[in-house]
């Protein structure tokens, strides 16, 4: 496991009571439907990536699928991305804290669609402007 968090960001994070994330582990060798881990509080979110909790270790720079459940939207938000940090949640719920990157907006085959991110900007505008602070994760 990594504990490397980058030091800089290059999209504001906010938070989304009730927000929740599936994931599915990609992978070429083995191709399933349907996702590991299905009802994953979602700790904090950008337009770049998210911090989730989880109860499986990811590898860093495991390419997951990520579909995003935000209270009040009614579909899910689709993104690809990866694992970039790993950190463990002793004595929680959720045994594992994941840094997920997403992957870079586009038409081109493993980028995530143009619309993915202009309904992240309307969250990001809507629930910034709630945040007083956003505590950072818990560091054990």
């Amino acid at each position: 496991m990594a504990d490397a968090m980058p030091t800089q960001r290059a999209c504001d994070r906010f938070r989304v009571p009730g927000a929740v994330a599936g994931y599915r582990i990609l992978s070429s060798r083995n191709p399933r439907k349907g996702f590991d881990e299905e009802t994953c509080p979602v700790f904090d979110l950008s337009r770049g990536g998210l911090c989730f909790w989880t109860q499986e270790p990811l590898g860093i720079d495991q390419k997951i699928y990520l579909e995003i459940t935000v209270p009040g939207e009614a579909s899910p938000l689709g993104l690809y991305g990866a694992a970039r940090w790993i950190r463990p949640n002793p004595g929680l719920a959720y045994k594992h804290q994941v840094g997920v990157q997403f992957n870079p907006y586009g038409d081109k085959k493993g980028q995530n669609s143009p619309v993915a991110l202009i309904r992240l900007t309307a969250l990001e505008e809507s629930y910034a402007a709630r945040k007083a602070s956003i505590p950072a994760p818990p560091k054990f």
